[in-house]
């Protein structure tokens, strides 16, 4: 399922949602290639972490399309899980099972939903927490790692199910300062690698080193999007302007 350099891994149009009254999506286009890195950021309250549940359905949208990798998510013929298997999310909190070590925590969905067999999924667990840094911490429980490695944690789970791309909503918001760093450095190497990533984040420093597209968002609405440096540098919009001068 993975998808042809010629086929977006996500694009949307006209996505809307609303909340009762409250219109959080006000008729979206977005697209992220395959490869690409994309992070998205923008006031809270914007519409970011909804258009980021939406790719995978953990929200349903109003209205509007939502291709994942060529295939229409919205269509209710879809086989949703196996859409779901190819994203991995990383979301603020980290949702590890505190009664499981870290090491069974990346093999639990690997034999549940790839029905992989026990020495398979060890394998490749392990194998994603060497790439996190944290083979060492395998047979820990979560309450012993600190938020920093609890997120690294998130990711390697996220990797051990072989994702095409990899959705990550504010992973370095729930965490301390120094902490943030870790976490970073597991999302630019997973760049350098060539995962495709889209990227909810307040952290324009990595958004600026890494992203290869920067879409801000307000209101709902996407107001503008492009090279981060660029759009960084000389923002178009007064609502762009201000947003930049605030958080630089």
């Amino acid at each position: 399922m993975t998808a042809s350099a010629d086929v977006p891994a996500i694009e949307i149009q006209g996505l809307r949602k609303s909340y009762g009254s409250n219109e959080v999506l006000k008729g979206v286009d977005f697209r992220v290639g395959s490869g690409e890195v994309v992070c998205v950021v923008g006031p809270s309250g914007s519409g970011k972490s909804t258009l980021l549940r939406c790719v995978n359905r953990l929200e349903d949208a109003d209205d509007g399309q939502i291709l994942v990798e060529g295939i229409d998510i919205r269509d209710p013929e879809t086989d949703l899980d196996r859409v779901r298997a190819r994203i991995g999310m990383v979301f603020q909190q980290f949702n590890l099972f505190p009664h499981l070590t870290v090491l069974e925590n990346l093999m639990l969905a690997q034999r549940t939903v790839l029905r992989r067999g026990a020495a398979e999924a060890k394998k490749v667990a392990l194998e994603n927490l060497e790439r996190v840094g944290l083979s060492v911490k395998a047979d820990q429980h979560p309450a012993k790692l600190s938020g920093g490695q609890q997120q690294r944690v998130a990711i390697a789970r996220a990797l051990s199910m072989n994702p095409d791309m990899m959705l990550f909503d504010e992973p370095t918001s729930a965490l301390d300062p120094e902490l943030v760093g870790d976490v970073l450095a597991v999302m630019k190497s997973l760049a350098a690698e060539g995962m495709t990533m889209m990227v909810v984040t307040h952290e324009m420093g990595f958004a600026r080193e890494v992203a290869d597209k920067l879409v801000f968002m307000d209101g709902g609405v996407v107001v503008e999007e492009g090279i981060p440096s660029e759009v960084l540098a000389r923002p178009q919009s007064e609502r762009a302007r201000a947003f930049f001068a605030r958080v630089h």
